[in-house]
């Protein structure tokens, strides 16, 4: 089967549009830039092999949350082509209870390997966030 994602993209352009649908969320049609062993390590270390338990994770965090871009960095990686892509900016949404925030930093990290994301690393303030809220409200 080939791949439609890999025609005419650039392994940044996966990852960026797979983060746009994945932020709508629809995890369903962000699995169309995944490969079927995608392995990926979410905040905190928690381990998931598919998207749909990164929405099920954010859901029960966020009552919305995207990402705002601020870089994408690109390094080819000779063993087995593969692509290392990290996409780095701030989430902004709203939490469980309605607030509004922004700012929150993040760090994704990508293995891209003949137009599928093999690998998925994500790292984001929002733990530090939640500890600070939940002090606040003590």
């Amino acid at each position: 089967m080939q791949n439609l994602n890999a025609l005419a993209r650039t392994d940044q352009e996966i990852v960026e549009e797979f983060l746009r649908v994945i932020m709508i969320p629809d995890p369903v049609s962000a699995r169309a830039f995944t490969s079927p062993g995608l392995q990926i390590r979410f905040t905190g270390g928690r381990k998931m092999q598919d998207v749909t338990e990164c929405t099920a994770f954010n859901a029960g965090r966020y009552a919305w949350v995207k990402k705002k871009f601020e870089q994408t960095d690109v390094v080819v990686k000779t063993k087995e082509n593969e692509t290392i892509v990290y996409n780095i900016g701030t989430l902004y949404g709203a939490w469980l209870d309605g607030t509004l925030f922004e700012g929150n930093r993040y760090v994704d990290r990508y293995v891209v390997r003949s137009g599928l994301i093999v690998q998925m690393d994500v790292w984001n303030d929002s733990a530090e966030w939640m500890l600070i809220r939940n002090h606040e409200t003590l």
